[in-house]
């Protein structure tokens, strides 16, 4: 379904032409909430009509996934604005389409966002709760996932979940409190309007935990009885009784024990019951529906019945994570699951750190991974392209470049592409974020 034709009269659409590409003017909106909905109020209806129409006239030209999933999920965002939900809806759910295909985890968290929204606004909160919590990741910045956790925290003031709105809120605060004067008026805005609603009529459920907004069953946790493991339920109950040495978490319904007249590890389902009898000497959880294991010729991956998938070949293996898993044999690489090697095992190590300083075990969400060559650092994606040449002393990946530091300690960064976007002249980390914020042309998220 495509916006309905939008008709402005005259003198509005020559001043709205003036003022430059529709995408910046949205960007540029600075949005005042309803202190009672907390939803954004409208003073212009023609000016959001306009850009509507632009960006309908921007999208007959787009070429590629990247500028049809951005261009539709702002127009989603603009017919949602002004009432029109079912456009909104069906622009939102194409976009993710679009987004999807990309695979880029900004560009997807965005669409998942902006749709969720529309939804809030329908009263589709089950599904709209469920999208905020996909598109939440550490691997986005934190200007975007203070957005998205602002949105998530008024779609559960909607439902009357005040908790767990102040808890989103909180979140939002901690993400971007200390440099976003609008976040912060915002959600004082939403604080009055919780206190408010409180007073009437209380705080509403506990907040739930991201499993359960996902309906996601908890699985059975390991618990202890005497010397022996066994699992209990979320009160504490044993639910597999204590008859293991060693027992290792749930992953995909599935987990490893071992009894203790055994030196070989057996994988249990969620009821207990044997699937695999013991077999090997070492094993690791399943992700992505395939576990390493240890029998008698090095690591190989099989999957839930036994099969082996990836044969043994490897001298150490990390988790399979988007159908990738990195894999060390004279030197570092990956493989995909059918044992396909992917990255060129010649690489000394994988070193994959995020812009805030957190550490991911082989590949990002996205498919990205920093190696390491004789301690100069590149970037390969999981289908062996390497973006960057190991050249670098340091190199760390945000969710929109790749921030380099020399090795007189000074930071610059490097585009996606791999080529020069900030001199390395900075003496740290936070001041190339703050430049490329200044930079993106989306850096304040339109949701």
């Amino acid at each position: 379904m495509s916006a309905p034709p939008d008709t402005v009269p005259p003198a509005k659409q020559r001043s709205l032409a003036e003022q430059g590409d529709p995408e910046q003017v949205l960007a540029a909106y600075r949005w005042r909430l309803d202190p009672v909905t907390l939803r954004e109020e409208l003073p212009e209806p023609d000016d959001m009509r306009a850009i509507r129409r632009r960006l309908t006239e921007k999208l007959g030209s787009a070429v590629d996934n990247r500028a049809r999933a951005r261009l539709l999920s702002l127009r989603a965002v603009a017919s949602r604005i002004l009432g029109d939900l079912d456009d909104a809806l069906a622009d939102g759910r194409l976009a993710l389409t679009y987004a999807d295909a990309t695979g880029e985890l900004r560009r997807t968290a965005l669409a998942q966002a902006r749709l969720a929204h529309v939804l809030r606004w329908r009263g589709d909160f089950a599904e709209a709760d469920q999208l905020f919590a996909k598109a939440t990741s550490i691997e986005l910045p934190d200007r975007l996932r203070a957005a998205i956790h602002e949105h998530a925290g008024r779609s559960c003031y909607d439902q009357g979940r005040l908790m767990e709105a102040c808890h989103h809120f909180e979140q939002a605060l901690d993400l971007r409190g200390a440099g976003d004067a609008e976040l912060l008026d915002r959600i004082r805005v939403a604080l009055d309007a919780v206190a408010a609603r409180a007073a009437a009529d209380g705080f509403g459920p506990y907040p739930r935990s991201r499993d359960e907004v996902l309906d996601r069953d908890r699985p059975p946790a390991p618990g202890q009885a005497g010397a022996l493991w066994g699992y209990t339920d979320p009160d504490g109950d044993l639910v597999i009784p204590a008859r293991y040495a060693e027992v290792q978490p749930f992953h995909d319904g599935l987990a490893w024990v071992r009894r203790p007249d055994s030196d070989r590890w057996s994988l249990i389902n969620l009821l207990g019951t044997t699937v695999i009898p013991p077999s090997y000497r070492a094993a690791r959880p399943f992700s992505d529906g395939l576990a390493w294991v240890v029998g008698e010729g090095g690591w190989t991956a099989i999957d839930a019945t036994g099969a082996v998938q990836v044969p043994p070949n490897f001298a150490e293996v990390r988790p399979f994570r988007n159908g990738v898993a990195a894999v060390r044999r004279e030197g570092w690489g990956a493989v995909d699951r059918t044992g396909r090697i992917v990255v060129p095992t010649r690489y000394h190590g994988f070193a994959t750190e995020l812009a805030d300083g957190r550490k991911v075990d082989g590949f990002t969400e996205e498919g990205l991974a920093v190696v390491d060559v004789g301690g100069r650092r590149g970037v390969v994606d999981r289908g062996g392209a390497l973006l960057v040449p190991p050249a670098h002393p340091m190199l760390v990946i945000h969710p929109v470049a790749f921030l380099v530091g020399s090795g007189a300690g000074r930071w610059g960064a490097l585009d996606r592409r791999g080529e020069p976007l900030i001199d390395p002249v900075h003496v740290d980390r936070a001041a190339v974020l703050a430049e490329i914020d200044r930079l993106l042309t989306d850096a304040n998220p339109v949701l």
